[in-house]
């Protein structure tokens, strides 16, 4: 992965791959495609953090105040599935403007109390699609930009690097509390 979406010094519980550093300049595009790779990579990485795990170990919070596993799966699930509505917009108008949504909140709606798989089966199939669109789209579509009610003007290239980091950070958090709780 190129160094220059992470911030290694910030390595903690929280932020296990260290935290996100968007790109100021406009990535080159054997980068993108470094990136597009790593969330190819997602949909196995993540079901081999989470292989064999049972109700309770899915229900065991990641770090003090964090979620649970499950609650990080069907995260990933819903906010990978916003990405790719959200580069679609991009890649269809004019900088539309996008929507934001309380992630905390999502995880806490009731069918984020079902098993792991219908999240993982989603991550499979958002993937296989985001994956191919982002293969077959030429250098210069991810100059593209939205614009989030938050963070404001969002290129492509940027919005690709932070959802690879987004999906190496989650799957760390699940394979880092294995590793402590010895799972």
């Amino acid at each position: 992965m190129p160094d220059i979406i992470v911030n290694a010094a910030a390595v903690s519980d929280r932020f296990p791959v260290g935290t996100f550093a968007r790109p100021e300049a406009p990535l080159p595009h054997d980068a993108i495609l470094a990136h597009v790779a790593t969330l190819a990579e997602l949909p196995a990485a993540l079901r081999a953090a989470v292989a064999g795990l049972d109700d309770a170990q899915l229900d065991t919070p990641y770090r003090d105040g964090g979620w649970t596993v499950r609650q990080v799966v069907h995260h990933v699930a819903d906010s990978h599935m916003h990405m790719t509505t959200r580069i679609r917009f991009a890649l269809t108008e004019s900088s539309p403007p996008i929507r934001a949504y309380d992630q905390d909140a999502w995880v806490s709606l009731p069918d984020a109390a079902l098993p792991v798989e219908p999240s993982l089966r989603i991550i499979d199939g958002v993937h296989e699609r985001l994956v191919a669109l982002l293969r077959a789209l030429p250098a210069e579509a991810f100059a593209r930009t939205y614009q989030h009610p938050e963070n404001g003007t969002q290129r492509l290239d940027g919005v690709v690097a932070m959802y690879a980091w987004h999906g190496r950070h989650h799957v760390a958090h699940v394979t880092a509390l294995r590793a402590r709780m010895g799972w």
